[in-house]
C-alpha cells in the first residue's frame, strides 16, 4: 500500500499583511503579534489596527510595541490541528526583527509535525511565500517538500518601502531628532529594502510622495524577472485610492502579471514606518 502523507495547514504570524479575502481564499490560519500600549494589551489586525494607532499617536504622541507570541500561545495555535491529523507548515516574520520564529521553533520541536520557515522576510514578503505553501499545498506537495521549498525562496522576494515621513521611526528610536528634521524640510522620502534579513535604507527620494510612489514603482521593477503570478501593492494607510489605482496601472503596463493585490501593512510595519508608507513586493524568477 502506497504511504499517503498526512494533510497539511498553512499558518502564519500576523506580520504576513494577507487581507482576509486572501486568508480564506487560500485556507490560511493566523496567529496575531501582540500589541503593547502602555498597560493595554491587543491582537495586531484583531482588535488593534494602523487607524488606531495612529489616532494614538496624534493625540499623546504614544506608539505601540510588538510583541511574539509566547511559547503557550504557540501550542495552543498549533495542537488543534496536529490532533485533526495535519501536519503544519509555519511561516514567520524574519529571525533578524523578531524572536517569533525562535519561538515558533521551540514549539515546534516539542509538539511535532510542525515545520517553521524562517522567511527572511516582512509583511507581504513573508505573505508571498504564504500563498507559494499554500499554492504547493494544492498541488499535493508534503509539509517537508513544502518547508523546504519556501525556504528555498527567501532570497527570491523583493520586498521594499518607501516612507512619506521619519516621524514615526524617530519616535520609536531608530533615527535621531536632526535626521527626521533634515529628511522632512528637504522633502526626503527614504526608500527601505529587505537584505540579508534585516530592513535597511538603499535610496532617499525627493519630491511630492505621489511622483516619489510612480519613481519607485518603476525602479523596483526594472531590469528583473519577476513572477508574473502576484504582484502586491502594501500600504500603511491614509494613501488615496485614486494613488493606489494609477500604481496598479502602471505594474501592468510594465510588467507581465496576472494578480495585483492591495493590502493594508499591520501594525508591525506601520509602528516603525507610519503612514503612506507603500512597497511593491513580488517574486523574483
Amino acid at each position: 500500500m502506497p504511504f499517503m502523507s498526512k494533510p497539511v495547514m498553512i499558518t502564519a504570524d500576523s506580520t504576513c499583511d494577507l487581507s482576509q479575502d486572501l486568508i480564506e481564499r487560500y485556507h490560511i490560519q493566523i496567529l496575531p503579534l501582540s500589541i503593547l500600549l502602555g498597560d493595554e494589551s491587543f491582537y495586531d489586525g484583531v482588535n488593534f489596527t494602523p487607524a488606531d494607532m495612529y489616532r494614538r499617536f496624534r493625540a499623546d504622541g504614544t506608539l505601540p510595541k510588538t510583541s511574539a507570541p509566547s511559547m503557550l500561545r504557540f501550542l495552543d495555535f498549533f495542537r488543534p490541528y496536529l490532533e485533526e491529523g495535519y501536519e503544519i507548515v509555519h511561516l514567520d516574520i524574519s529571525s533578524e526583527l523578531s524572536s517569533t520564529f525562535s519561538t515558533a521553533s521551540i514549539a515546534a520541536e516539542e509538539l511535532g509535525g510542525v515545520y517553521p520557515v524562517d522567511t527572511r522576510m516582512l509583511s507581504t514578503g513573508v505573505g508571498l511565500l504564504v500563498i507559494e505553501a499554500a499554492e504547493c499545498r494544492d498541488r499535493g506537495m508534503s509539509a517537508s517538500e513544502i518547508a523546504a521549498h519556501v525556504a528555498s525562496l527567501t532570497d527570491k522576494v523583493d520586498t521594499s518601502f518607501v516612507l512619506d515621513t521619519l516621524d514615526f521611526m524617530w519616535k520609536g528610536g531608530r533615527c535621531s531628532g536632526v535626521t527626521a528634521l533634515g529628511a522632512n524640510l528637504l522633502h526626503l522620502k527614504p526608500a527601505l529594502e529587505m537584505s540579508g534579513g534585516k530592513l535597511g535604507v538603499y535610496k532617499k527620494y525627493r519630491g511630492n510622495i505621489r511622483a516619489v510612489y510612480k519613481q519607485y514603482v518603476t525602479e523596483r521593477l526594472q531590469g528583473k524577472s519577476i513572477r508574473p503570478g502576484h504582484v502586491f501593492i502594501t500600504n500603511s494607510g491614509e494613501v488615496d485610492e485614486e494613488v493606489l489605482a494609477e500604481l496598479d496601472a502602471l505594474i501592468r503596463a510594465t510588467i507581465p502579471v496576472k494578480e495585483i493585490h492591495h493590502t493594508t501593512a499591520g501594525c508591525t510595519v506601520a509602528s516603525h514606518c507610519g503612514p503612506k508608507t507603500l512597497g511593491v513586493l513580488f517574486i523574483n524568477e
